[in-house]
C-alpha cells in the first residue's frame, strides 16, 4: 500500500470516530451550510432543505467500506468468482428469456448486445434482487459531509438526487440503494439517472426500481451515451513474446496507444482489427498465470459504469457465459 493511501486510511479513520456529534443532524454541519445556500439557488427553500438534512441520519459503516474497496483486497482470481458462478450464469439466461422482447428491441434500438445488459445487472444486482438497504438520504449525505477525499463529488450527487426527486414526484426519505447511493435494478447515481435513465415501457415513469424493462432501456442508453460500437469486439487476447515494460500494461483505463503502436513494441494479436484504433493493455493473473489483453472501445465504455478493470472484465466474461448459456438452453 503506498503511503499516500495509508495517509488517506488514517485521516478517513480520524473522521469516522471524530465527527459523531453531526451524526444526528446534518443541518448544523459547517459543510451543510454552504451546500443549502446553494441549493436554495435550485428553487428548493430553506425550510424543505432543513428538513432533509435534519433527516438524514450518519453511517459509519458506509465511511468504512469507502475505505476499503473490494477491488484493493482481492486478485482478479478471486473478483471474478465472487461474479462468476454456475447459478448466475443460470439466473442471467432466466432474467433474458424473462424479458426478451425489452432486451431485443434495446439491443436492436442502442446496439447493445443483450447478454450485455443482463450482465450489467446481474453484476450489480443480482438481476434486481439486491438493490441496497441504505436510504440514499443518509448514503449521500454521509460522504457528502464526512468524507474528506469524496465529499465534493457527493454534494453534487445529493444535489442531483433532489433535483431527480422533485422531477419525478418521489419522497426523498424513501428511496434505498447501496453505500454509495447508487439505485435501482441497474444501480445508477442521481446525476446518471437524470442524465440517462429512461421511460422504456411509456407508462410515462422512469422506474428503474422495480420495473425491469425502464432498467434495461436505461442501462442499454447509458452505454450508447457512452460510445458503445455496435458488433464490435470488448477485448481481445494479447501476445507477449518477451519480458515488456511494466509501465506498459494496468496503467490507467483511456485509450492511449494504438494497436500498430503496441505492435512496435513487439505486443501482438489484434492484427484483424483496424490497427489506428486505440487500446488498454491488461495483465491478469488466473491459475497462476499471466494473461495479457487488449481492452478496446467497448471495454472503455464498461469502465464508465464502473472505473475498474476487473469489474469490466467481469462483466464482458460472465456476458458471454450466459450467451453461451442462452444457445443451449
Amino acid at each position: 500500500m503506498s503511503i499516500k493511501r495509508v495517509l488517506n486510511c488514517c485521516l478517513l479513520l480520524i473522521v469516522v470516530y471524530s465527527q459523531g456529534s453531526y451524526a444526528a443532524d446534518y443541518s448544523q454541519h459547517p459543510l451543510a451550510q454552504k451546500w443549502l445556500q446553494e441549493m436554495l439557488d435550485e428553487g428548493f427553500t430553506k425550510e424543505y432543505l432543513t428538513k432533509v438534512l435534519g433527516t438524514a441520519k450518519r453511517k459509519d459503516s458506509i465511511l468504512k467500506a469507502m475505505a476499503r474497496p473490494a477491488e484493493a483486497r482481492k486478485t482478479w482470481e478471486q473478483y471474478r468468482s465472487g461474479f462468476i458462478r454456475t447459478k448466475g450464469i443460470q439466473n442471467g439466461n432466466k432474467f433474458w428469456k424473462k424479458h426478451a422482447p425489452a432486451l431485443a428491441r434495446a439491443e436492436r434500438e442502442f446496439g447493445v448486445p443483450a447478454q450485455m445488459i443482463v450482465s450489467i445487472i446481474g453484476v450489480e444486482t443480482r438481476y434486481g434482487k439486491v438493490t441496497g438497504n441504505y436510504r440514499v438520504i443518509d448514503a449521500l449525505s454521509t460522504i457528502a459531509f464526512d468524507h474528506p477525499r469524496r465529499g465534493e463529488y457527493f454534494r453534487n450527487q445529493l444535489k442531483e438526487f433532489l433535483l431527480l426527486c422533485r422531477e419525478e414526484r418521489l419522497s426523498f426519505s424513501d428511496i434505498k440503494g447501496s453505500y454509495a447511493g447508487a439505485m435501482g435494478i441497474g444501480q445508477f447515481l442521481p446525476s446518471s439517472f437524470r442524465k440517462y435513465a429512461i421511460d422504456y415501457d411509456g407508462d410515462g415513469k422512469k422506474d428503474i426500481w422495480k420495473n425491469p424493462v425502464d432498467a434495461i432501456g436505461s442501462v442499454a442508453n447509458y452505454f450508447a451515451e457512452h460510445g458503445w460500437l455496435k458488433d464490435q469486439p470488448v477485448v481481445i487476447s494479447a501476445k507477449v513474446s518477451q519480458e515488456i515494460d511494466k509501465e506498459w500494461y494496468n496503467n490507467g483505463l483511456d485509450l492511449k496507444v494504438t494497436l500498430q503502436q503496441w505492435r512496435s513494441r513487439s505486443i501482438s494479436g489484434a492484427e484483424q482489427l483496424q490497427q489506428q484504433q486505440k487500446a488498454t493493455l491488461m495483465k491478469l493473473i488466473y491459475d497462476d498465470k499471466d494473461q495479457y489483453w487488449f481492452g478496446l472501445q467497448n471495454f472503455y465504455v464498461i469502465t464508465r459504469y464502473n472505473r475498474s478493470r476487473f469489474y469490466a472484465m467481469a462483466v464482458f466474461q460472465l456476458s458471454e457465459l450466459i450467451k453461451a448459456e442462452n444457445k443451449l438452453s
